[in-house]
């Protein structure tokens, strides 16, 4: 599916955010998928790249939270990495392209692709398109890293993008005018809010203007209300979910 064609599907969901995931079920695991499918929801999840450079569905940049393993995903290939088990279910590590094959298309994916200083984020893109060439179902790739999005305006146009934003200093642009320069550089086709930044001015006039929000990670029923007035979508969680 060449997922521009009509974005009505992206703020017609909502979403979980990595995965339907509780405490006996893990985040971005292949379970936490299925369960988000079970229920009616889209899909968030993280990717970053394995050793061999295959995209990888999962979060931290390290194994420990996850796993109870030290090292990071970068340093172990992706055969490796399925061995590896989730402390709280025990499945390995999920491939992007597995996690594909999962979900068939059944409900919208948003997969965000990791990145931070000094990561070559290029190479995941890469990784990202080339597991969703032969993908039939409504799909976006967001990041907090504009150049994520630019790779995709300049090589895959018709893949719907994001830029993700936080405004505190957790995220890339602190500054008013960092994010506006990241926007202003990736010229997304929506944004992924943190809701604590909500509400706010310069995103109420983006979806003035017609540009898409989403809402994350709404965790509370006071989040919840708050994103339902500041926000075209949510990705949410645990009791931020309807």
């Amino acid at each position: 599916m060449r997922s521009k064609d009509n974005l009505n599907w992206l703020t017609s969901w909502e979403y979980a955010h990595r995965g339907l995931h509780s405490l006996n079920v893990p985040e971005n695991s292949s379970e936490s998928v299925n369960e988000a499918i079970r229920v009616g929801l889209g899909i968030e999840i993280d990717v970053q790249r394995s050793a061999d450079g295959y995209a990888i569905v999962h979060h931290d940049w390290d194994l420990k939270r996850m796993t109870g393993l030290e090292g990071s995903i970068a340093a172990y290939s992706a055969e490796t990495l399925r061995t590896f088990r989730l402390l709280a279910n025990g499945e390995g590590l999920s491939p992007l392209c597995d996690v594909l094959q999962t979900i068939k298309g059944r409900v919208p994916l948003l997969c965000e692709i990791k990145s931070k200083p000094g990561y070559d984020v290029t190479r995941s893109c890469i990784a990202v398109h080339e597991d969703f060439l032969d993908y039939d179902g409504p799909y976006a790739v967001m990041s907090f890293d504009p150049k994520a999005i630019i790779w995709f305006k300049r090589n895959a146009p018709q893949t719907v993008t994001g830029l993700v934003i936080r405004e505190d200093k957790k995220g890339p642009s602190p500054r008013a005018w960092q994010r506006r320069w990241f926007y202003w550089k990736a010229n997304p086709d929506f944004l992924a809010y943190h809701i604590d930044a909500l509400p706010n001015g310069w995103v109420a006039g983006l979806r003035k203007k017609g540009i898409p929000v989403l809402a994350w990670a709404i965790d509370s029923p006071t989040k919840r209300r708050r994103a339902l007035l500041n926000a075209d979508g949510l990705i949410g969680e645990g009791k931020g979910l309807a």
